[in-house]
């Protein structure tokens, strides 16, 4: 992990509390849930830096807030649906009582994390979408395999494709993996890298047993903080 990347004090502080990016309502955007209203709580800090990320603001700054105050937020809203994300969420360690207290609450919970870090510790109740970075995400170096085997039918993994070497490598590690046979596998294409026509006549031509999916929330929002 590079110890620039999360300020020491995002994992460590001693309180019961979490470096908050933002929280917001929206529409869910991706994965199996797009479309449903969906309070997103956005973690500070990530080890990672891909070269299409379009959170980079959650990279650093934030704000401390108590897990009570994170719930009592999040019921504010009054939806189902609530996604944790970052950044990496999973970079802060008490991101796992979080998840927990969500599931509690009776909420419908989902984690995007971006596969670098152990999931083992996630509440069973949480749908884990693991993001699987391709060599075009120029952190296909951090991806941690022994993931794999902790996915069951309740996770998602999604690959952002850069390129058509991007998706031959991801096509031959699904098929290699089995992973369509442990969960929904999602491929989407990298804005500006690949077309959505280009990715969607791929998949159709190989008959590959993957999801084809748009980010809706880039559609209705551009890349607008808090959308």
């Amino acid at each position: 992990m590079n110890a620039a990347a999360i300020p020491s004090e995002i994992v460590q502080s001693p309180l019961d509390r979490l470096k908050i990016t933002e929280i917001f309502l929206s529409l869910q955007g991706e994965a199996d849930a797009a479309g449903w209203p969906t309070v997103f709580v956005r973690l500070t800090g990530c080890p990672l830096r891909c070269q299409y990320c379009d959170t980079a603001y959650a990279f650093h700054g934030g704000t401390w807030w108590e897990i009570e105050d994170i719930l009592a937020e999040v019921a504010r809203h009054g939806v189902r649906h609530v996604c944790v994300t970052g950044g990496e969420p999973l970079a802060q360690k008490r991101c796992i009582g979080l998840l927990q207290r969500l599931c509690d609450a009776g909420l419908d919970v989902s984690l995007e994390t971006s596969g670098a870090l152990d999931i083992g510790a996630v509440d069973p109740r949480v749908s884990r979408v693991l993001d699987i970075k391709t060599p075009g995400s120029a952190e296909e170096h951090r991806n941690r395999w022994e993931n794999l085997p902790l996915l069951t039918a309740r996770d998602q993994v999604k690959f952002v494709l850069c390129s058509r070497a991007d998706y031959e490598w991801a096509r031959e590690l699904v098929l290699r993996e089995a992973l369509h046979q442990r969960c929904m596998v999602l491929f989407s294409p990298s804005k500006s890298e690949v077309t959505p026509r280009e990715l969607a006549d791929w998949i159709v031509a190989d008959r590959l047993p993957v999801r084809f999916q748009m980010q809706l929330h880039k559609l209705l929002w551009n890349d607008e903080p808090g959308r």
